[in-house]
């Protein structure tokens, strides 16, 4: 579950209105709308979905594009409002916290469609969607475990939900899978996209020991922050963050949002678009790994090439039992996998993991 971010003003909303060109034929004066929580510039979460709005432009002949960035979750009514009333035949809005006011104005406005990311809230026009994070995040920690020194790893993560949980859980498993005295220290910030926060949670944790980093957050500040620091090194989300770190560079984990959005405008302009839950994976490309850095050792690479193709295949399912949880009681018994269900709504740490959940 994704995207929870504290209110700005609605005048940046306003603000923040652009109008792409259209493409070069197709889809005849259909409009797509595009709502964004932060800015486009992050170089991820937003900056990522933004490159999935230019690349419908591109691909779907004839059809305009509109967005809107820094729109907070409690102003979200307004910017729906506003996409409509500039013609949005569709419009994504790429945060989960604009669940409700999707749903009310979806009602309100039944001839367009809404396509929610990281949602779960469905009805006739409003479809959800999201990738199977878990997999490339579990390849991620085997990275890490392979070339820590210290064996501390640290994550800077953004919220207490299912989302982070068991983005953090996966991490642990890859890592505790090639190194089993791996610890994995967490930082919550409760912020998506605060560069200061992410730049001291992450200088927090090196203080800490850790000398590999992780976690979901929409900026490069981690990295750029382990890259100040001789000896540590990061993975990053979202994008490929390289230039922003090459030497303390691992990997990422890649959203690839334009061939879905491509598909899901096309179904809408050609009359077969109906509702559902999307859930992209490695297999299908919607989430992908970024090319090894430098620091990464051939070994670690073949490995993780060899689990990657698992993944893909279906061969090769690592969250099974028995898994532990922090008090080293099992929560997963030994040989049962954990059903798909478990993992969206996975909420406790596992054994392994340094950080307190908030009590539900």
């Amino acid at each position: 579950m994704r995207r929870l971010r504290p209110t700005l003003v609605l005048s940046v909303l306003l603000a923040s209105l652009v109008i792409a060109a259209p493409g070069s034929g197709g889809g005849s004066d259909f409009t797509v709308g595009f709502i964004y929580v932060g800015p486009t510039g992050d170089s991820g979460w937003s900056f990522q979905h933004d490159q999935g709005r230019l690349f419908v432009q591109a691909k779907v002949a004839g059809v305009k594009t509109i967005k809107l960035e820094f729109v907070p979750e409690a102003n979200v009514g307004p910017a729906l409002d506003q996409l409509v009333s500039q013609g949005a035949d569709m419009i994504f809005a790429t945060s989960f916290g604009y669940g409700p006011g999707v749903i009310q104005k979806a009602k309100q406005y039944p001839d367009v469609k809404f396509m929610h990311a990281t949602g779960f809230m469905r009805q006739q026009n409003v479809s959800t969607y999201y990738t199977n994070h878990w997999e490339p995040s579990y390849l991620q920690g085997i990275i890490a475990g392979s070339v820590t020194k210290s064996n501390v790893l640290g994550y800077v993560g953004s919220f207490p939900i299912a989302e982070v949980v068991r983005d953090i859980n996966a991490y642990t498993l890859g890592a505790q899978s090639v190194n089993p005295q791996v610890k994995v220290k967490v930082v919550l910030i409760n912020a998506w996209f605060d560069p200061p926060k992410e730049k001291q949670a992450a200088r927090s944790l090196i203080d800490a020991g850790a000398d590999v980093l992780f976690g979901i957050e929409d900026s490069p500040s981690v990295l750029q922050e382990a890259a100040t620091h001789k000896g540590v090194l990061a993975s990053t989300w979202n994008s490929n963050m390289v230039r922003f770190g090459p030497n303390a560079f691992l990997s990422a984990n890649v959203l690839r949002w334009g061939p879905y959005y491509e598909a899901q405008v096309k179904a809408a302009i050609d009359g077969t678009w109906k509702s559902g839950d999307y859930w992209g994976s490695l297999k299908d490309g919607s989430i992908a790994l970024a090319p090894f850095g430098k620091s990464v050792p051939a070994g670690v690479r073949a490995l993780v090439r060899e689990k990657l193709a698992g993944f893909k295949d279906g061969t090769f399912n690592p969250f099974r039992g028995p898994i532990r949880d922090q008090t080293g009681k099992v929560r997963v018994t030994a040989g049962k996998k954990m059903t798909f269900h478990e993992l969206v709504e996975w909420g406790w740490y596992i054994q392994g993991v340094q950080g307190k959940l908030p009590k539900s």
